[in-house]
């Protein structure tokens, strides 16, 4: 049970907090024989009651003070008016959900700021999905906006099976034009690309889990390591399938070097961008085959690691703390960023020193931006640190500014402009960085750095492959589709 599910009588309520209580006349007032009586604010929260979160927010506004939106955009009221003020203020049916809270863009920096715990983000993506529910036309334009950028994996196997022409036919000028005019989605950015073989088709075409078995087999008799079991589940997400396989074929290669047979579970998108637009409904759908599926592997011995930091966190946070179901709380314990698993479990520095990525071409001197999604996970020195004993390698930090994006955010008409505002220090550093190349483990991340800037975006997991498998064990080099 997380902080925000506890009872109130758990911690106790000074003075003052009766008072405020009484004044908001949500809670009957904290006394002798008079336990806190819950209020269901949300009824799709179901047993989830956030309010003792609300009443750990002292006012200091830090959590403001982090939010990139609220910097550059004085409309956005921040992330404490957000959750804890409407959580104060909102009650079953008499208090509705302030429709600025769409302008939130999920980057989850007011969790990692507020010092008193207090589950922003929680409350934050409950109340986009009250607001969704019963605020939002289900008739508007922006609406079925929303919905079709949270659930991009809907449309991306069409655009998959016929990538050459998806590819043509979304970049063509008109095409985005009409795009932002009928639909509201920027025509400034460019589409990504379609990968003319998704990973799970050259994954199925490879052999699947028997190959990799095999080969983590054989790894792990050369490094003196018969007789144990290594084994992972990875969750790729949607943007690693579909559009950037290199990353995904790079972790295969990177975990078989050291002796994990890889499993490749059914899965659905990891439910972030649905989070950030209020459509919790269909997120909760797409957890339930995640976690059912996650968990079968882990009963079979593995661990679940993702490439890239917003579905680690999505698995990790926002399942258990949304969803009540069956073995979640065993998938947000056994999950893992892939750069971080391996420092945790392998002896990476030895295994990298001495190595060299010399004649790979784009891997040499890198700006890095750290995404606010590892961050949140504690991950944000993680990469330089695994990459320093590369030789010829240099990682630059660029800060702790936030990229902008967010996901879907930085992709609608109305939020563009305040996503390349928030951008502009990353930009800004990147390019007094000694590097011309950038580097970050998140996806959307990469689309706004490579934007800003025109700089070719790398993933870790890419750089690990170049360094320690080289030229590739199956075929084609190491980064064969670079």
């Amino acid at each position: 049970m997380s902080d925000a599910d506890r009872s109130i009588d758990d911690r106790g309520t000074d003075a003052g907090d009766k008072t405020e209580l009484e004044r908001a006349g949500d809670v009957e007032t904290a006394g002798p024989g008079n336990d806190f009586d819950p209020v269901q604010v949300f009824p799709e929260s179901e047993e989830m009651d956030l309010r003792p979160g609300a009443d750990d927010c002292y006012k200091c506004s830090t959590c403001d003070t982090s939010c990139p939106v609220a910097e550059v955009d004085d409309e956005f009221p921040g992330p404490k008016f957000q959750g804890p003020e409407q959580w104060r203020l909102k009650r079953q049916e008499d208090h509705d959900i302030d429709e600025t809270v769409m302008k939130c863009s999920n980057c989850m920096r007011c969790d990692g700021a507020c010092p008193s715990d207090v589950p922003l983000s929680q409350m934050h993506n409950t109340a986009r999905g009250e607001y969704v529910q019963k605020e939002m036309s289900k008739l508007s334009v922006e609406y079925w906006r929303n919905r079709t950028l949270a659930n991009y994996r809907r449309l991306a196997p069409l655009a998959a099976t016929f990538p050459r022409t998806s590819n043509f036919v979304m970049g063509l000028g008109p095409v985005r034009w009409l795009g932002e005019k009928l639909f509201g989605v920027t025509s400034e950015r460019e589409f990504p690309e379609f990968a003319t073989e998704t990973f799970r088709a050259w994954w199925a075409k490879r052999g699947g889990t028997e190959t990799s078995r095999r080969r983590a087999k054989a790894a792990r008799a050369e490094r003196g390591e018969e007789g144990s079991e290594k084994r992972i589940a990875y969750f790729h997400g949607c943007y690693a399938n579909y559009n950037t396989p290199e990353v995904a074929k790079a972790l295969v290669r990177v975990y078989e070097h050291f002796g994990y047979e890889v499993m490749v579970p059914e899965q659905r998108c990891s439910g972030t961008p649905m989070f950030a637009n209020g459509m919790l409904e269909d997120a909760r759908r797409a957890a339930e085959t995640n976690v059912d599926e996650l968990a079968t592997a882990i009963e079979e011995g593995a661990d679940v690691v993702a490439s890239c930091s917003s579905c680690s966190m999505s698995l990790r946070q926002e399942y258990p703390e949304l969803f009540d179901l069956e073995g979640v709380d065993d998938v947000a314990a056994n999950t893992w960023d892939a750069v971080e698993y391996l420092q945790v479990h392998e002896d990476l520095t030895g295994e990298l020193e001495e190595t060299s990525v010399e004649g790979v071409a784009g891997m040499e001197d890198f700006a890095y931006h750290a995404p606010c999604h590892a961050r949140n996970q504690g991950l944000a020195g993680q990469t330089r640190e695994v990459l320093e004993p590369i030789d010829g390698v240099e990682v630059h930090d660029v800060g702790d500014s936030c990229s902008g994006i967010s996901g879907t955010y930085g992709w609608k008409e109305e939020h563009y402009d305040t996503s390349m505002k928030i951008g502009e220090e990353m930009f800004e550093h990147m390019e007094a960085a000694d590097a011309e190349a950038g580097l970050t483990e998140c996806p959307t991340c990469s689309m706004q750095m490579g934007h800003g800037t025109g700089y070719e975006i790398t993933h870790t997991l890419e750089v690990l492959e170049a360094a320690l498998v080289g030229d590739g064990s199956d075929g084609g080099g190491a980064r064969p589709d670079r």
